[in-house]
């Protein structure tokens, strides 16, 4: 079981002495930050800590996320709401047929889903069971954290026996991320090291300030948190800012308006000005229309893409997610005119039980 006092003896042996020096002579801001009290901001980062706990997840039987993501999935969560609502990532979810939360005693609760938020990556589930004695982790804003700041990094327990762990973590950068399965984000949270889970698995890693406030929620291991093409290994999170204004949307329907957008079914990567195709969905709508791995869009109704970015903004500027999309392509040595009809991604969805 990681203790709380355990946890402090981890927080200090990975944060050397004195800990409240470090920690601002680590931020290469330490000047715009307001200083916590130590024994005050020991207390805040214990209760975040504890807010944490293990997700698991079996896939539905045939489904298509199965095949990227494995059918036996584990990450982590946080408790955000007096009701014991947790925040994951969303891809864990993914189709799920049965959920389980791993408090840090151990103890595996069945849950449900409450949403699943295609646009923001966020999923959220709910527990079937009570989790006594845990409080919510506050929500706090990213809006000033500044790339130096020393932040913690919190993974939940799983099944197998890890305990999960905490990690310190340096933010490098803010920006945007596109990722090449149709996702993009206007503002990404990246840190460095990487998680060092025994499990390994940085899922739904919470990542908390020094006032023990959510800042983001962990998606993707990553080598270039710097950007700019300089390979530095660490986590890409996603940021609580963007639930905020979606949290009681995704309580009531399941997910977001902005998730209903038209979606091809394409995993991409951009590169020199060229957005080349790497894998086509089967079945999907990019599929029908006869585009294949190694073919370049060169233009979405006649304007010209050359990122993966400006590529998703204009294919996500239609009113109706299942409407007509007119792509110029590079097949080969020639030149194609395309036009498809996209999908409502949502809807090829098997929806987990709850949502």
């Amino acid at each position: 079981m990681r203790t709380s006092s355990r946890w402090l003896f981890t927080l200090l042996s990975v944060v050397s002495a004195p800990l409240l020096y470090l920690i601002f002579a680590a931020s290469a801001h330490a000047n715009t930050l307001q200083s916590a009290a130590p024994q005050a901001m020991i207390d805040a980062l214990s209760r975040a800590n504890a807010a944490v706990v293990g997700v698991q997840v079996t896939a539905a039987e045939g489904a298509r996320s199965s095949e990227r993501l494995g059918s036996l999935r584990q990450g982590s969560g946080v408790v955000i709401g007096p009701d014991d609502l947790v925040l994951t990532i969303g891809y864990l979810m993914l189709e799920a047929q049965q959920i389980e939360v791993i408090t840090q005693d151990n103890k595996v609760i069945p849950a449900s889903a409450v949403a699943y938020d295609l646009a923001t990556g966020f999923g959220l589930l709910k527990p079937l069971l009570p989790l006594p004695g845990i409080s919510p982790a506050p929500l706090g804003s990213t809006q000033d954290l500044q790339a130096g700041e020393l932040l913690m990094a919190v993974t939940g327990a799983s099944t197998d026996g890890d305990e999960g762990e905490v990690n310190m973590a340096l933010l490098v950068s803010k920006r945007a991320f596109s990722g090449n399965w149709e996702y993009h984000l206007d503002t990404a949270l990246f840190t460095s090291p990487p998680i060092m889970s025994g499990n390994g698995h940085h899922s739904g890693a919470a990542l908390f300030n020094q006032h023990g406030e959510l800042m983001g929620i962990g998606s993707l291991f990553v080598m270039d948190v710097m950007g700019q093409n300089r390979r530095r290994p660490g986590n890409m999170f996603v940021p609580v800012d963007l639930l905020k204004p979606i949290l009681a949307e995704l309580q009531q329907s399941g997910s977001s308006q902005l998730s209903h957008r038209p979606w091809l079914g394409l995993t991409s990567s951009d590169e020199e000005g060229r957005v080349q195709i790497l894998r086509v969905s089967e079945d999907s709508p990019a599929a029908l229309a006869g585009l294949a791995a190694g073919d370049v869009v060169l233009a979405v109704d006649d304007s010209t893409v050359t990122s993966l970015e400006s590529f998703y903004k204009k294919l996500w500027a239609r009113a109706a997610p299942d409407a007509e999309v007119k792509l110029t392509v590079l097949q080969g040595a020639e030149i194609k005119t395309i036009v498809l009809r996209a999908q409502d991604r949502m809807l090829t969805l098997k929806k987990a039980s709850g949502i």
